[in-house]
């Protein structure tokens, strides 16, 4: 098969890109294949997995033209500035045109060492990449903008992790772009405003190309993007979705998530809900994420300053405008709650009845520290004529029976409720289970969980396990980067 791979980015951009080659693994064997995304890419799937496919995906293989670069980019870590960053163990392979017509990033993770390691080995193990896989697979299943993964590799090499030699492996990710805010404060670091410049047209003709008819093309990138990023919050919070490393270098252009690095699913309802091992400080918590997104946009709407016409001060003031306080958060969040309580568009529930009652409903949760994913599962049932299920879940009964006769007066539907409430998602426990046996070498409970979250509304029977929240023992969980 001939795959054609675009260079687009190296060639509108070759300050912020270095050409490299991946690392030659000792043993390359496929993990698992992502048919269906290989399909919409316009990819032979019986090719990927022939030995040459094999090299392909990881980078041994690469097709005439193509032009592999790690990409350079700054970001806040953390809170604090770091200048140079970039891909220190991933490669960008080209971008490629798919079935549909749409053009994506075709990007390895895990693929070797590259100018910006910053003294790491840039490699990767199976557990980690096969998270990744897992993650973004259920978050697209759930209608969450994301990158995603195309392949899983085992490189056949043993990294050292945890102070113990594990499995290597890289990942294959399909992305509408790897640009970032960092992407942004790179170019705008470096002093070379003609680089800028052609780093906001690249990013408009790319993902906004309307921005470019608008009277200030680059205030209408900014307003996209924040709106973008208003939404995507929305979904991480309406789904109880713990991102853990919301550095403005893993803050998408596109409004994509990326970078499943120690991200995990909230079970107890609890806003200061932390899982990533060094987040000591709680900065990334998920309660905090919509502000910390704002937090990245307003460092992404410095980067732009530069290119605004007029006084700083007149800039200044027009994308405070454009910001608008992220209001566009937290209406998304509103309507999607409103929806997962089956209180529709159509509802006549006006914000001063549908505010209150959230508000006490997630203090409730909170206080009785329900499981927030099936919490909603149950509750639909309540509109069906049986509220135990919900009900048995709080400590405050009288409480609680008091919030559901104010929600059952507002008319709620419980079809449109089972529709937007998952009942299957990576559960913590679900994963580690998966990535334990699939470092062991026995992919049997992955391919389980991902039958389970591929289909995320729909019951099933005998898939009972996948719907329910971690055992007691289970203890509290803490997730690790992967590097």
């Amino acid at each position: 098969m001939t795959v054609s791979l675009q260079d687009r980015f190296a060639r509108e951009l070759p300050e912020m890109a270095v050409r490299w080659k991946a690392e030659v693994p000792p043993n390359p064997q496929l993990l698992v294949l992502n048919e269906a995304l290989a399909g919409e890419l316009g990819l032979d799937v019986e090719w990927l997995r022939s030995t040459e496919g094999v090299q392909f995906l990881v980078g041994n293989r690469v097709p005439d033209g193509a032009v592999p670069v790690a990409q350079a980019y700054s970001g806040h870590q953390f809170g604090g500035y770091v200048p140079r960053l970039g891909d220190g163990r991933a490669l960008l392979l080209g971008e490629v045109v798919g079935a549909d017509g749409r053009v994506r990033d075709l990007h390895l993770k895990g693929s070797g060492r590259t100018p910006f390691a910053r003294g790491g080995d840039g490699l990767a193990v199976v557990g980690p990449m096969l998270r990744e896989y897992i993650v973004s697979e259920a978050m697209h299943a759930m209608g969450v903008p994301t990158t995603r993964s195309l392949a899983v590799v085992s490189t056949g090499q043993a990294v050292e992790r945890e102070a113990r030699p594990l499995p290597g492996a890289l990942l294959v990710r399909v992305a509408s772009s790897h640009l970032r805010v960092g992407s942004f404060q790179y170019a705008s670091a470096s002093g070379d405003i003609g680089l800028l410049l052609r780093l906001t047209e690249h990013a408009i003709a790319r993902h906004y190309p309307s921005a470019a008819e608008a009277e200030r093309p680059h205030l209408a990138l900014f307003q996209a993007v924040v709106a973008a990023q208003a939404e995507l919050l929305a979904k991480w919070m309406l789904i109880g979705f713990v991102h853990g490393v919301m550095n403005t270098d893993n803050m998408t252009i596109s409004g994509e998530t990326i970078d499943y690095g120690p991200c995990a699913f909230m079970e107890a309802y609890d806003p200061d809900t932390v899982f990533s091992s060094i987040d000591f400080w709680g900065r990334y918590a998920y309660g905090n994420q919509p502000m910390v997104a704002e937090w990245n946009l307003a460092r992404f709407a410095e980067t732009l300053l530069a290119l605004f016409d007029g006084e700083v001060q007149e800039s200044i003031t027009l994308v405070e405008k454009a910001f608008g306080g992220f209001q566009q958060y937290h209406h998304a969040w509103s309507s999607g709650m409103r929806a997962k309580l089956g209180l529709g568009p159509h509802s006549d529930v006006r914000d001063d009845q549908f505010t209150p009652l959230v508000d006490d409903l997630l203090s409730q949760l909170q206080q009785s520290r329900v499981d927030y994913t099936s919490f909603f599962r149950h509750l639909s049932q309540a509109v069906r004529g049986d509220a135990e299920p919900a009900r048995g879940l709080f400590v405050d009964l009288a409480r609680f029976d008091g919030w559901l006769s104010r929600w059952r007066s507002m008319g709620p539907d419980a079809e449109l409720m089972d529709r937007v409430n998952p009942i299957y998602i990576p559960r913590n426990h679900l994963v580690e289970e998966a990535l334990t046996a699939a470092t062991a070498g026995d992919l049997a409970p992955l391919g389980q969980l991902m039958e389970a979250v591929r289909t995320p509304y729909d019951e099933r029977p005998g898939l009972e396990r996948y719907a329910s929240p971690a055992p007691d023992d289970f203890g509290h969980y803490r997730t690790f980067c992967g590097t």
